[in-house]
């Protein structure tokens, strides 16, 4: 009989812990947990589990530090994200670093138990809604692992301007999604323009879609 995958789960909230141990009792074994990063780290050295099930979004770093500093130590270590984000950035970063899987915090039990006995077997797992714009965002370019440059020296706030431009939004419109100003929207274009070199919004739009970040 195949024993029951071993895993440890990472979230900083610690009800929702719970929960998922109370949800997966006898579909895995959780041989450890943790809320913070500095923990999550020495928990998943420590324990060696099959699968580590982890936030994105988490103080101090995130899951991404947690995933960057185990996979330094462990390289064969499997993670798979469970997390409330859709974001493409978020999705494109976990995975880059290293995951193999990537669903959100509304799938059900017995998918969730499935996703993460099909991660300890080697195959990718992503949400429905997330696979098609995953399959997109790496189709034909730099390969997992690989970081772009360009993409990587625009700031967080210029990353969601440039999302929504590539999505056909007008600046009011970004504005009102961002809640900021028309004309701080207009700056973060102007700004982004600048850094890759690129002379009007439809060239950017473009540009942005061919690496995948207007998202679906």
């Amino acid at each position: 009989m195949t024993p029951l995958p071993r895993v440890v789960l990472v979230d900083d909230h610690a009800l929702f812990r719970a929960g998922v141990r109370a949800e997966l009792d006898g579909l895995v074994d959780v041989v450890g947990e943790a809320g913070d990063v500095p923990t999550a780290i020495q928990t998943v050295l420590d324990a060696a589990p099959d699968v580590v099930l982890l936030d994105v979004h988490m103080p101090g770093g995130g899951g991404l530090e947690v995933l960057e500093q185990v996979l330094a130590r462990r390289p064969a270590q499997c993670f798979l994200a469970l997390t409330v984000s859709d974001a493409p950035e978020d999705v494109i970063a976990i995975i880059r670093a290293g995951a193999r899987g990537y669903v959100e915090k509304s799938i059900s039990t017995a998918d969730l138990a499935a996703a993460v006995v099909a991660v300890r077997g080697g195959e990718p797992v992503f949400s429905p809604r997330l696979a098609g714009f995953v399959l997109n965002a790496f189709s034909g370019r730099a390969p997992v692992g690989a970081v772009d440059p360009e993409v990587e020296q625009l700031t967080p706030r210029e990353r969601d301007v440039l999302r929504l431009i590539a999505r056909g939004y007008a600046y009011k419109q970004a504005a009102l999604q961002l809640q900021i100003s028309p004309r701080t929207v207009e700056t973060h274009v102007s700004s982004v323009l600048r850094k890759l070199q690129l002379s009007s919004r439809h060239e950017l739009a473009h540009w942005a879609a061919r690496r995948g970040l207007a998202g679906d």
